[in-house]
């Protein structure tokens, strides 16, 4: 066990640097300091944790880095907080999980100019995309997952850092310092996650108000604090608004016997166009759950659906039509894989007698627009973290 003063002097590190971020950094600044600061045992603890009520460290770990890196772990484990990684596993496996998390924070940071420690994981293919779309990219086994290479350095990414998995011990130790924290129940997470909305918006707050929060943190932050609706609960909600449902004057047939003419419920099949975009974003079973939605929903509102799909140009195989009355289904075989262009669907809808009532686009929202927008609705379900210059956007994960 490390001396009394020498654990003093670890903690006053950390101090410093988190005060040191809330000068440079006053986003991340003001996230860890939300983080009551707890040394750990390394029976459990071998680098940094968090479960967000407290920071977690290894004194000996901390004390090996540089100034600069444990502004890095501190921010970390505030930004796991802030994006709610601790509640948003569901059914995943914990260390694939913890791995995909890792992944995209480490990234988050290093854009931001922060000094990773040496083990940091930092793997170029999975910029900007969130947790849940890196976590099936990982090899299921720790053995495959720790032999991915980065751009960064071109080292080989290292093993998992040292945050506690959720099966770890939680027996008592004899250092005198932190045992492992116990679980969070289903309903804390809930809690502890509103509280870090609230956090990560009082935080930005205060960075914008200094001046001092990049371009690329404040387009994440924005997605963070947008409404969190289901995504189908969206769809349908739109859907139905552009159901023409409209009541009916027209005169009886002047068999039924009776002379007085009653408004009737009269509903008119509406036209959509979905389009995929299938060179490489989407995955056979989210177009799968894509399309179950856009039946349900199809046989609500009365849609004659035509499905498109599209890379850098419209496929072969397209379109395919159901009727308001048909079971909307993926087709057997997709074609696809190149580049992405938006705009051969938008004018092969220009070349059609008459305009839809909406287009539905699936995608990642990364390839290119046409400049300008059409007259009809455009409804955009977007997997990821890209823009769209017009039209609706819908955010799927």
């Amino acid at each position: 066990m490390l001396p009394d003063s020498r654990l003093q002097e670890i903690e006053n590190r950390l101090v410093a640097a988190r005060t040191r971020l809330i000068l440079d950094k006053p986003f991340l600044g003001a996230l860890a300091l939300r983080l009551p600061l707890i040394a750990a045992d390394a029976s459990w603890c071998s680098g940094t944790h968090t479960d967000a009520r407290s920071f977690f460290y290894n004194p000996e770990y901390i004390e090996k880095l540089q100034f600069e890196q444990v502004q890095f772990v501190l921010s970390a484990e505030a930004m796991h907080c802030a994006l709610s990684h601790f509640n948003r596993r569901g059914h995943r496996d914990p260390a694939r999980w913890e791995l995909a998390c890792e992944y995209a924070v480490n990234l988050i940071l290093f854009d931001e100019g922060l000094t990773p420690p040496p083990e940091a994981m930092l793997f170029e293919d999975y910029r900007d995309m969130t947790a849940e779309e890196i976590y099936p990219l990982l090899e299921i086994t720790q053995q495959e997952e720790t032999q991915q290479t980065g751009d960064v350095g071109e080292q080989p990414a290292p093993p998992a850092s040292g945050r506690r998995r959720d099966d770890a011990s939680q027996a008592s130790f004899d250092s005198g310092l932190a045992d492992a924290p116990l679980p969070l129940g289903e309903s804390e997470k809930d809690l502890l996650q509103q509280q870090w909305q609230q956090r990560l918006a009082g935080a930005a707050q205060q960075a914008l108000q200094a001046g001092k929060m990049s371009e690329g943190m404040a387009r994440l932050i924005e997605l963070m604090l947008q409404p969190k609706l289901p995504w189908r609960a969206v769809l349908a909600r739109f859907m139905n608004g552009i159901a023409r449902d409209d009541y009916s004057y027209a005169r009886p047939s002047s068999r039924r016997g009776d002379p007085a003419i009653f408004p009737s419920l009269r509903s008119a099949q509406i036209d959509v166009v979905v389009a995929v975009d299938v060179s490489g974003s989407i995955d056979r079973e989210e177009l799968d759950e894509f399309m179950v939605e856009i039946d349900a929903l199809k046989a609500q509102v009365r849609a004659r659906v035509t499905l498109l799909t599209c890379d850098s140009e419209i496929t072969g195989d397209s379109p395919w039509i159901f009727e308001a009355w048909e079971r909307c289904h993926t087709p057997p075989q997709v074609s696809g894989g190149g580049g992405t262009d938006f705009t051969p669907v938008f004018d092969w809808v220009d070349q059609r007698d008459r305009a839809p009532d909406l287009l539905i686009y699936f995608t990642d929202a990364e390839g290119r627009f046409p400049p300008n927008e059409p007259a009809y609705p455009s409804l955009w379900l977007v997997k990821g973290n890209g823009d769209i210059p017009w039209g609706q956007r819908i955010q799927l994960n």
